[in-house]
């Protein structure tokens, strides 16, 4: 029992200094942004601070083929699939083995173990699900009095369950919310601290999650009340969910593999654009949010 001190607090020294890590990366991102300063758009279409970092822009996903109908219908809110998400985990410094295992994942993702809080642990399970939102995942809402399937994850968008559609950067959203339970000294962080799933933590924390999570919290900070990202590529602008921007899109797979590699792996594969008439009713509301039953025709 005495040799085992030392690496007790060798732990605790380690977990409170990646902690402060991401507080300062959190914290200092803001002032490096000049109100209003996007920076120019890559490639992609996306700017700084929605790209994340250069290095990793080629990791996040990419616009549906527009060439054929056909051809965006077959991408249009898929999943990458269990291959790629264990490829990219790797190419970001996550490997399966440092993920919760089954066991870890249901207690934590339930509100049991050390420590264990329902209402926190039903937050994260609401935010997995409506960022996994893809093909054979629908959310199920109640839309003008009917229980209604929804399946929007390569918009960046959601139908909450009284029947409202939205960012999932929404501020009301439960994947917004949820940033008070993953933020160093929340509940997960102590939940994985008393659980043996200290690796996984410090795993986490080590991989590009870091980075890309400081880069997001800028995109939260300038993108108002709609909170949808802008793109603009060979003169064509349009707006896709914050949860779909590169730099938020791979803060949450980070996230998302570390507890349970096959949900990351329902993430939407493609992004597309919302459609124009919805997109602008989005951003002209007053509230940032408008009725899916008034658009739902325009999404498909």
């Amino acid at each position: 029992m005495t040799s085992m001190r030392p690496a007790r607090r060798r732990f605790r020294t380690t977990a409170l200094a990646l902690a402060g890590t991401i507080l300062l990366t959190v914290a200092a991102a803001p002032a490096t942004q000049a109100a209003g300063a996007v920076r120019a758009a890559s490639p992609t279409g996306f700017s700084i601070p929605f790209t994340g970092p250069a290095r990793y822009l080629p990791l996040a996903p990419t616009e549906t083929t527009e060439t054929t109908e056909t051809t965006a219908a077959s991408q249009l809110h898929q999943a990458i699939g269990q291959q790629a998400a264990d490829a990219l985990a790797a190419r970001i410094g996550l490997r399966r083995s440092t993920s919760l295992t089954e066991q870890q994942y249901l207690e934590f993702i339930s509100g049991q173990g050390v420590g264990g809080d329902p209402a926190s642990a039903a937050l994260v399970d609401a935010s997995v699900k409506i960022l996994t939102n893809t093909t054979g995942h629908p959310l199920y809402s109640v839309v003008d009095g009917v229980l209604t399937p929804t399946v929007l994850a390569s918009y960046g968008l959601f139908v909450t369950k009284d029947g409202w559609l939205e960012s999932p950067a929404y501020q009301t959203a439960p994947t917004r919310l949820v940033n008070t339970v993953i933020a160093p000294g929340g509940y997960m962080g102590q939940w994985m601290t008393a659980n043996g799933a200290t690796s996984s933590l410090i795993a986490l924390y080590r991989s590009a999650y870091l980075v890309e999570a400081a880069f997001g919290f800028v995109c939260q900070q300038i993108s108002g009340q709609a909170q949808l990202a802008p793109n603009t590529k060979n003169g064509t602008s349009s707006e896709v969910g914050m949860s779909m921007a590169p730099a938020l899109w791979l803060t949450n797979f980070a996230l998302i593999y570390t507890l349970n590699p096959a949900l990351a792996a329902e993430m939407p594969a493609w992004w597309a654009p919302i459609p124009a008439t919805v997109a602008t009713a989005i951003l002209t509301s007053p509230t940032g949010r408008v009725r899916y039953s008034d658009y739902a025709s325009a999404l498909h």
